[in-house]
């Protein structure tokens, strides 16, 4: 006689980390990435994805808005924003200066100078150029980058050195020329801190003070979902269990129901405050699909999984049937497993890789191919 039950726990594989998480990824290890602000805005840049963020407050999350990242606009070392409405976008030892990421609107290409190049952050405040060399501990400030012009060397308070990401402040005439003759512009920035028991935070050196960054915002900064929603987790789940109590061997054929996708609903949660302009030409749960899978290709240390999920199927998750026979010696049990990923406690994606063990345990393989560096 053979029996089958029918079990919906999720069993947790080796994959599923353990140890130090971080979280937000720095922007040295993401390229294309970057924090920039301009007098009204903020602007969060994800190559990766494509399309950029703007937020008139990090810490409120306040009129978030999506746009597309023209192509010539992505995959740039560092982005700066300036006063007078200007992006730059530094690639190697050269920079693009345009008037709209979207469009790539009054483009212009310009060099460094050698003393402005190689440096490991850069941001804009007041009339100047900010430049931090984190090895030297320094941060130079110049007018001009293409000919270093007035410059001023500073040492780099050693509290401000461990920043994932750095931007600076843009403030409208008159205030700014009344706090450009107290502060130097060396004082004049924002830097996002590494993850701490707070959760994510920013300071602002001028008044030398955090403030938390907005869920709405974390969700879409690289490693920003194992901050709000939980590290990515990779497991088995245990779908069947089929024993033959008989004394003579069986063959046991039968469709399984299984359930094949992504959990659309769930993501598109991340995305349903944020207005995604025309111009993106993504909807939002596109968005929060390519999210996800960016997400999961992280390494551990980000709160991803390192896997490439590229050959899953990722359109809404539905019930797929799959025909199954084996046989089964006398007392003998058997467990149909199958593979899925998780974001802290939500089930996210279900994937098509099944598997059948003699033993309770679940499988200690991952079925996943690693993602690429």
């Amino acid at each position: 006689m053979i029996f089958c039950r029918e079990l919906s726990f999720p069993v947790w594989s080796p994959d599923s980390g353990s140890g130090t998480m971080n979280g937000i990824i720095p922007r040295s290890k993401a390229k294309g990435t970057d924090i920039c602000a301009t007098e009204i805005c903020y602007y969060i840049i994800r190559s990766d994805l494509g399309c950029y963020m703007k937020t008139s407050d990090l810490n409120k999350g306040s009129d978030i808005s999506i746009c597309r990242l023209h192509p010539a606009c992505q995959n740039g070392d560092h982005y700066i924003a300036d006063r007078e409405g200007y992006f730059h976008i530094i690639k190697g030892n050269s920079c693009r200066k345009v008037t709209d990421l979207s469009t790539d609107s009054n483009a212009v290409v310009y060099s460094l100078h050698p003393n402005c190049q190689g440096g490991d952050h850069y941001f804009s405040t007041y009339h100047h150029f900010c430049i931090i060399f984190q090895e030297k501990g320094t941060l130079r400030v110049t007018t001009n980058m293409n000919l270093d012009s007035d410059v001023k060397e500073d040492t780099l308070n050693p509290d401000y050195r461990d920043g994932l990401y750095y931007w600076g402040l843009q403030i409208r005439d008159p205030l700014h020329i009344i706090l450009k003759s107290i502060f130097s512009p060396g004082r004049c920035f924002f830097f996002l801190k590494p993850t701490c028991e707070w959760g994510v935070e920013y300071h602002t050196v001028l008044i030398n003070k955090n403030y938390s960054v907005h869920p709405n915002v974390l969700n879409f900064l690289p490693g920003g979902l194992s901050v709000t929603k939980g590290p990515a987790v990779g497991m088995w789940e245990i779908i069947k269990t089929i024993t033959n109590d008989s004394n003579t061997p069986v063959t046991w054929q039968k469709k399984i129901t299984k359930k094949v996708g992504y959990s659309k609903e769930k993501m598109t949660q991340i995305t349903h405050n944020w207005n995604i302009a025309a111009s993106a030409s993504i909807e939002s749960g596109e968005l929060a699909k390519l999210i996800a899978k960016f997400h999961f290709s992280f390494s551990t240390e980000y709160g991803g999984s390192h896997v490439s999920t590229e050959s899953e199927t990722w359109n809404e998750a539905t019930e797929e049937e799959e025909m199954l026979t084996f046989e089964l010696k006398p007392k003998e049990s058997v467990y149909l497993w199958q593979y899925k990923l998780g974001l802290g406690e939500e089930s996210v994606l279900f994937c098509r890789h099944l598997k059948i063990t003699n033993e309770p345990n679940p499988p200690t393989e991952i079925p996943l191919p690693s993602a690429q560096p």
